[in-house]
């Protein structure tokens, strides 16, 4: 990673803003863990989601912990990590071990061949660090019962393969006392999405062979910074650029060579579920680089950021000279966090809670209880089968020309693939093309992953959003060990339920089923240019 990063953003005046902020000592009360900051009604979840204030020192005894373990499965054999969690349990470990080049598989997909591709490592040298703050996450359990059957299988204990991570006394700490596993304890006054300097973030990254320390000693040396009630504090700047002018609320977010991979779509889910409820929100949209269409002509709604190296010129003519810390990756984390939170209190929501997310979670499970027969498609275009498409569509190019018709005017376009990231790679151009298209910013998820992030954003953020989702025939299905559902089947309730959720809060979906994935996505590219 470059050895120091900047944010640049461009440029809004937000000087009374921050101003108020710091009259009001905002600052300071995030840094004391003051929970009435966000108002009465969040007050009673905030109380106990304040502890990631504190993570780079309250972390530190982890340390010692995550290197002895690492050493000792060294000393094994077993140098693989594959890490299953969902949203705020596997983004931040991304981000670090990739920005670190550590190796790490991270499996937080429940799409058959992800997970076969998962199991088929060498399970010799393969420890799996299963991550779930509830302790009850269904993507979590399933990948966790099929890596077990598979140690079992190949005569490998399993016990001695597992490492959880979890929050004190939930149904995943009980298990993994009686099953045996090694068990890291998570600190329940963190929410997921906050949780990158605690055990979640650290025990992976760590195990992967991340100098963890050094990471919580970069969020250590701007927490000063952070706590001061002053004009030049770079997480007020941030957050008043973020959310302090209701007209732009859109964040087109792109990397200049800073060193830090995958940055977007960490702070991608702390800012879409931190903020996107009430009606209210911001979205955050990760785009490929400065030459996205949605970046370098930007909508009059949307506020632009860039991730560069601090040794360089500015990447954008008009950003300010300082939008937020220059530093290494931990600092980046305990920055965005802290400016997330603020912005949620500009915002007048609590930042602390996803309600939406959960509307999900029991839809699917509904969809898996019930096992109702996949409604019949309206009609076919070649290998597409649609649904849900907007009357007097006859074709795949007429719905979808229908639906972006019916994109308002401050909106957005959102593409969920519930598809499997590495052989339908090219789906991710779709992204692009619907920016080209319709002038307006357009985003990307992969699902399940993207309804523990921008998922809350879509069913609570206001209602300017138009979605398309591309789910696709398995050309082979896994077992769940003693469920009554496959991997298939659970994708499929996913992507069922979260289109019915949606379809409930009056967003406009576009449900596209490609019976052949290879030639589906490549017709759907077709039409989208």
């Amino acid at each position: 990673m470059s050895e120091s990063v900047r944010v640049r953003i461009s440029g809004i005046d937000v000087t009374d803003v921050v101003a108020q902020l710091v009259d009001d000592t905002v600052a300071s009360q995030v840094a004391a863990q003051r929970p009435t900051l966000w108002g009465a009604e969040a007050e009673p979840e905030a109380s106990k989601r304040l502890g990631w204030v504190a993570a780079s020192e309250v972390s530190r005894p982890l340390v010692a912990e995550i290197e002895a373990l690492r050493a000792e499965l060294r000393e094994d054999g077993v140098d693989s990590v594959v890490l299953c969690g969902m949203g705020g349990s596997s983004l931040a470990p991304e981000v670090i071990t990739r920005s670190s080049g550590a190796g790490l598989v991270l499996l937080d997909s429940t799409e058959p061949t992800v997970v076969a591709r998962a199991l088929g490592g060498d399970l010799r040298r393969t420890v799996v660090v299963v991550s779930s703050k509830s302790g009850s996450t269904l993507e979590t359990d399933s990948q966790r019962r099929a890596f077990v059957a598979a140690f079992t299988k190949a005569g490998i204990d399993a016990a001695s393969r597992i490492v959880v991570v979890t929050d004190p006394d939930s149904e995943l700490h009980q298990l993994a006392t009686l099953e045996g596993y090694h068990v890291f304890l998570a600190d329940p006054s963190v929410g997921g999405r906050y949780s990158a300097l605690t055990a979640f973030g650290l025990v992976p990254s760590g195990l992967a062979g991340v100098d963890v320390a050094a990471l919580l000693d970069d969020a250590e040396a701007v927490r000063p910074a952070l706590a001061e009630d002053s004009s030049d504090n770079p997480a007020l700047v941030l957050a008043a650029l973020l959310a302090g002018d209701r007209d732009r609320d859109k964040v087109v977010i792109a990397d200049a060579g800073s060193g830090i991979t995958g940055f977007g779509a960490w702070a991608e889910q702390l800012l879409a579920e931190s903020t996107g409820k009430e009606g209210k929100g911001i979205l955050p949209v990760p785009v490929e680089g400065t030459d996205a269409p949605d970046f370098k002509t930007p909508a009059d709604d949307v506020v632009r950021i860039v991730l560069e190296p601090a040794n360089e010129g500015a990447r954008l003519d008009d950003a300010l000279p300082t939008a937020g810390v220059s530093g290494l990756l931990g600092g980046q984390l305990l920055l965005w966090e802290t400016a997330t939170a603020v912005a949620g209190r500009l915002l007048g929501i609590n930042p602390f809670d996803q309600p939406d997310v959960e509307s999900a979670k029991q839809a699917a499970r509904g969809m898996l209880d019930a096992r109702p027969e996949p409604p019949a498609p309206d009609f076919t275009d070649g290998v597409v089968e649609l649904r849900g498409a907007p009357a007097g569509a006859g074709d795949l190019h007429g719905a979808i020309s229908t639906l972006l018709d019916q994109l308002p005017k401050r909106g957005y376009v959102a593409v969920m693939a519930y598809l499997d990231p590495e052989r339908d790679v090219a789906l991710i151009e779709t992204r692009r093309a619907l920016a080209e298209r319709t002038g307006r910013p357009a985003t990307f998820g992969w699902g399940p992953r993207f309804l523990h992030s921008t998922g809350q954003y879509h069913k609570g953020g206001p209602a300017v959003g138009v979605y398309i989702q591309v789910s696709a025939e398995c050309p082979s299905d896994q077992p769940i060990p003693d469920r009554p559902f496959s991997f298939g089947e659970l994708i499929a309730a996913q992507a069922a339920g979260d289109a019915q959720v949606l379809a409930d809060h009056g967003r406009p979906v576009l449900r596209l089923h490609l019976t052949d994935p290879g030639s589906g996505v490549r017709q759907l590219l077709e039409v989208l240019r």
